[in-house]
């Protein structure tokens, strides 16, 4: 008898047991797609909605009412519908994501602060481009990604670049940031650069960018505007039980024979999570449109047969030869949050690219105009890691409510390798960066309607270079001049206040200050230039600040007004660099350099109309005085100096201009029905530069009149995109100085002189759901297949171009 009690005991404890788990597996969390964040008041319901749930204040509910493969629909007012089953969310982990519905003005941003902040409150323009986005548009690089929203242009050299440009402004005068990393180094040049393809898309879950300056909080080089990337990060299980997912993606696009493969990996407990990804690209050479000037086409290459260069006709003109490479990306992040108060985070970053041609270099036509003046003209591989170490602290004291200390190591490798045709030289300069940075920053949301952002930063570069000649035939080699002078280093620290103040519920005020310190130290070695100074030594401030306020005066319309200024301190690349920057002329040092600053006001309104349709405008005016240019120079008290054995034309980067630019953006989003709408943006820029003599020339990163119109059909298993893309014509007289020696890239008009035609493209895009798990993607891009090239840019874009891509999810 007592056996058998006992026996029942068992049974009871075990079916207690099994019942709890099975209560406690069924569980599950709704969150934000874009921050995480947990969702409340999400209405859960089958098809017939004899069946419901809601989501508490923690976005969590009960899904035990529901059968295991039960079709259920989740619905918020802010948030896209989405249809699933139990099975698939309980293979998820326990968790549903939604995707904000675009409309919504309540939107959270997080770059202005870089802590969450409605962007209804923010008087500036910001954009975010989110991770559906980014399926849909299935970029090849970062810099497609950012060309894809429509409202940044992205001037491209090579197939293995993409520069993007912001309200007239580029390079070094905007900011490129990962996770609240800037990427912006001592050798960030005034002329095209690439680090973006850097950035892995496929890790890619959201990205911002902010328009007009960012100094306050990203100190130099936010003149134009912020670039911030952020990454997907690990997901906690919300269950006992390790949680494991990922996914897995090929794609295939014909234009250039790509090949890419994507898979990542997360491991999660309720403390600890782990998140890993590998993404590889094998780009082949570029095929450009049919239909377009012949002017484009790549007629001869050069080719190295029995140790002579040969200029061999191209059997396919339309194919630009080389422009292929490949690249890998790595990153691995680990989370840990041992309580609810502590959260650390550690990222580990890796990009690495094979050698790529420079291809505008390669289709320069010789002095005499008989053949090409380059036989080689490439870069070593690009290569960037980035250690980064991020604690997280919930406060319950007077000072903060959070604070963060970010610390970042980052490692830059780029070289540039050339040769002139039928010259047995390759000159070769290597470079390598080592940037340390840390970061400071806290919240405090506890003084009346004031919420408060207060932070510090200190970050310090060290420049390695080194340069060479080798000689082809022999294998000999020699030293050479590098590019920077070794062992250069950038340092600067810096405080910054930022304020959000709700004057009423409908009025917002922001406003901040940021004062910064830089030191430049450069010293200059003679062996193969006799400089007429040692070193560079720099040390200037810079204080920056922000005022600007966001009006409802409806609930339905908003208007914004702000002004801010912004500056960018001398660094390596301007002050000791040594390069052949076009053809006949070279840029020396220069040690007498000042920041240059920049003063913006812009205005904003948008409304909208019952959630149906949605119209945006924008109107900007930066000012820049003491631009860092690049103009004639004495060197020695010459005004030309031998370099790579040519005689060339001294120039160097000056505080020689000033500099003002404006310009009108516009959008409209329409949202016809659950499935139609309708999304366009409008982008009209003019900019000019005044050198101190008063001559006036146009700015050279104010992009052409470019516009897009977009079809979207959108159901829960598919979503298809017909839309059109439009650059305006750049006709001579607004080309700037230094693109019109540039005569082999652009077209030529009645009056024989370059400029940079009109251009439209009609796309298709589309994404269909075949089972809960996989995934399908046809893209085709350039339809009417058009020749044409993007602004200032030396490679043809791609033209018809078939992009297939497979992902799988478990």
């Amino acid at each position: 008898m007592q056996c058998s009690i006992s026996m029942c005991e068992t049974k009871t404890f075990l079916f207690f047991v099994l019942f709890s788990w099975a209560v406690s597996s069924q569980q599950i969390v709704v969150m934000d797609a874009g921050n995480g964040n947990p969702v409340v008041n999400v209405a859960i319901y089958n098809k017939d909605k004899s069946k419901s749930a809601i989501t508490d204040f923690d976005g969590r509910c009960d899904l035990s009412a529901f059968n295991r493969n039960e079709r259920i629909e989740f619905r918020h007012i802010s948030y896209q519908p989405l249809k699933t089953t139990k099975a698939l969310i309980l293979r998820k982990g326990n968790k549903v994501f939604l995707q904000l519905k675009p409309e919504q003005l309540d939107e959270v941003v997080m770059s202005v602060s870089k802590w969450e902040q409605q962007r209804k409150d923010i008087p500036q323009k910001v954009v975010s481009i989110d991770a559906q986005s980014i399926a849909l548009a299935s970029p090849q690089t970062s810099a497609d990604l950012l060309r894809h929203s429509g409202k940044v242009f992205v001037q491209k050299s090579q197939l293995g670049g993409g520069s993007p440009m912001i309200r007239g402004f580029a390079t070094n005068r905007v900011l490129l940031s990962v996770d609240g990393v800037r990427m912006n180094n001592a050798i960030f040049r005034g002329g095209n650069i690439q680090n973006v393809i850097s950035i892995d898309p496929f890790t890619v879950k959201n990205t911002e960018v902010i328009f007009g300056p960012g100094s306050v909080i990203y100190g130099s080089d936010a003149i134009g505007g912020v670039m911030n990337f952020f990454t997907k990060s690990p997901r906690f299980s919300f269950t006992d039980s390790l949680a494991f997912s990922g996914s897995a993606l090929y794609r295939f696009s014909t234009a250039n024979n790509e090949n890419t493969a994507h898979i990542d990996f997360n491991f999660g407990k309720k403390r600890w999570a782990s998140y890993i990804s590998v993404s590889y690209n094998d780009f082949g050479d570029l095929t450009m449109g049919k239909h377009g000037r012949d002017s484009y086409l790549r007629n001869h290459y050069v080719v190295r047969r029995n140790g002579e260069d040969v200029l061999v006709p191209n059997a396919d003109p339309r194919e630009q030869v080389p422009s292929g490479y490949d690249q890998i990306n790595l990153l691995q992040k680990f989370k840990f949050r041992p309580n609810n108060n502590y959260t650390y985070d550690l990222g580990l970053y890796y990009s690495e690219t094979s050698d790529y041609a420079r291809y505008d270099r390669l289709i320069r036509p010789s002095s005499d105009g008989a053949g090409l003046r380059s036989a080689e003209w490439y870069y070593g591989p690009q290569k960037w890691f980035m250690g980064n170490f991020q604690v997280t602290k919930q406060g319950r004291n007077k000072f903060y409510d959070r604070v963060k200390l970010t610390t970042a190591y980052q490692l830059f490798e780029e070289s540039r390798n050339e040769r002139d045709f039928q010259d047995p030289i390759l000159f070769r300069t290597k470079e390598k960066v080592d940037a340390l940075s840390v970061n400071l920053d806290f919240e405090n949301k506890k003084i009346g309607n004031l919420r408060l952002y207060y932070g510090a930063e200190y970050i310090f570069n060290t420049v390695n270079s080194d340069g060479s000649q080798k000689n082809i035939e022999t294998a000999e080699i020699f030293d050479a001049a590098s590019r920077y002078p070794d062992g250069a280093t950038w340092q600067t620290f810096a405080g910054y206040v930022h304020g959000e103040y709700h004057l009423k519920p409908n009025i917002t005020l922001l406003s901040g200050l940021r004062y910064s310190q830089v030191w430049v130290d450069a010293r200059f070695d003679d062996t193969f230039y006799q400089f007429p100074f040692d070193e560079a030594d720099i040390i200037t401030g810079a204080l920056t600040g922000s005022v600007g306020f966001s009006w409802f005066p409806q609930e339905n319309l908003q208007f914004t007004l702000n002004g801010s200024t912004g500056f960018r301190a001398p660094n390596i690349d301007d002050v000791g660099k040594i390069f052949d920057s076009e053809p006949g002329s070279v840029v020396v040092p220069n040690p007498d350099l000042q920041p240059e600053y920049a003063y913006n006001i812009d205005f904003g309104v948008r409304k909208n109309f019952n959630d149906k349709v949605v119209l945006s405008a924008a109107t900007y005016y930066t000012y820049l005085v003491d631009a860092l240019v690049r103009r004639d120079f004495t060197f020695n008290g010459q005004s030309q100096i031998e370099y790579n054995g040519e005689l060339s034309n001294v120039q160097a980067i000056q505080n020689a201009a000033k500099a003002y630019v404006y310009g009108f953006e516009f959008g409209l989003e329409a949202f016809l029905n659950e499935n139609w709408s309708l999304v366009s943006n409008l982008t009209l820029t003019e900019g000019i530069e005044e050198d101190d003599d008063g001559t006036d020339s146009p700015a050279r990163h104010v992009a052409p009149t470019f516009a897009d119109v977009h079809v979207l059909w959108k159901s829960p298993r598919f979503t298809a995109d017909l839309f059109l893309n439009y650059n305006g014509e750049m006709p001579f007289e607004d080309l700037a100085f230094s693109e019109r020696s540039k005569e082999f890239i652009y077209a030529t008009d009645e009056n024989g002189n370059p400029f940079s035609p009109s251009w439209y493209t009609l796309n298709f895009r589309s994404q269909y759901e075949i089972t809960q798990s996989l995934k399908a993607s046809l893209n085709l891009e350039n339809i009417t297949n058009q020749r044409y090239r993007t602004y200032s840019s030396g490679i043809v874009a791609p033209g018809t171009n078939l992009i297939l891509g497979l992902e799988y999810s478990f």
